[in-house]
């Protein structure tokens, strides 16, 4: 049902970029923003890991870590990609002190995971392993794809609007002057509402994948948590400048911000917190973010896999 839902949406916002091409071109011009939509989506298809990848100068896991946490955050990702029976996916670490992860490739033959330093510092192994089980399950639900084309035909609808709006559209369709001004205003707001719950949704369902994967709700729920309250004490730069990523992340990068919440790709953390804390049977009441509270310099514990 929620595969369907996704594709639906996904379909609606296809079908608002050929409307804004519509009101700026006619049938030429609609007939030409389905061509732009393939064509970027094609390219975002082909390269869009290897964009955020760079993007946020993020450096693949090899021998030089051969120790401590990045090591065990590898044996991690390691451990859960075989108990999932997904190919083991490239492995990143991101210089940031934030902490926040995300996943991205074109496929599960294609997968890379990235985390931040920030992450493996503030984290327990077992609430690592909750948030790459998370990560993971994006990445067998082909949400890296989803998402990637979402943002991509978004951003473009925004662009495409802009442009009308600033050399006019075809005022000679439908409305007229305050049809064609109406879609090219609200055309981008439309499209970030589609793009945010398209987000929101494969965000639960991550959750749940990843909570299956490791077995343990209430480590996700515990990250959760921690990440939520150091995402909106700790600004993440690399996030402010391209803010279109913010959707891969586990939480939302800018979730210190008042303004971004409006229009958030990602469900209120204490509702994704409560619904693994009703997974995993346990009564306990797991704080998102609570005040005055700081998860900073707790001791790792070993977990499972090292």
């Amino acid at each position: 049902m929620n595969t369907l839902r996704t594709g639906m949406l996904l379909a609606a916002l296809t079908a608002l970029f050929m409307g804004v091409g519509y009101m700026l071109g006619g049938g030429a011009g609609m007939a030409l923003a389905f061509l732009f939509a393939a064509g970027t989506n094609l390219f975002a298809y082909w390269n869009s890991d290897k964009m955020v990848l760079k993007m946020y100068k993020a450096q693949e896991v090899d021998g030089s870590h051969a120790s401590g946490a990045v090591r065990r955050y590898a044996e991690i990702v390691q451990g859960l990609a075989a108990r999932a029976e997904l190919p083991e996916p490239r492995i990143y670490i991101i210089d940031n002190p934030q902490p926040n992860a995300f996943a991205t490739g074109r496929n599960p033959q294609n997968a890379a995971v990235a985390a931040t330093t920030g992450l493996l510092q503030m984290l327990t192994d077992e609430e690592v392993a909750g948030v790459m089980a998370h990560e993971l399950a994006h990445v067998k639900n082909r949400d890296t794809l989803t998402m990637t084309v979402t943002a991509t035909i978004a951003g473009a609808i925004t662009m495409l609007a802009n442009f009308a709006l600033f050399f006019g559209g075809n005022r000679n369709n439908g409305g007229g002057l305050i049809g064609a001004l109406a879609i090219m205003i609200l055309a981008p707001m439309a499209a970030a509402l589609v793009q945010m719950a398209i987000s929101r949704g494969r965000e639960y369902e991550a959750d749940k994948g990843g909570a299956e994967i490791c077995g343990h709700p209430e480590w996700l729920a515990s990250a959760l948590a921690k990440i939520s309250n150091g995402a909106a004490q700790i600004p993440n730069m690399t996030a402010e400048r391209h803010p279109e990523t913010g959707q891969l992340m586990i939480i939302n990068p800018l979730a210190g911000m008042r303004a971004d919440k409006l229009f958030s790709t990602h469900p209120a953390t204490q509702d994704r917190i409560d619904r693994l804390m009703e997974m995993a049977g346990m009564s306990g009441h797991v704080q998102a973010a609570p005040e005055g509270f700081s998860q900073q310099g707790e001791p790792r514990r070993k977990g499972p896999w090292g």
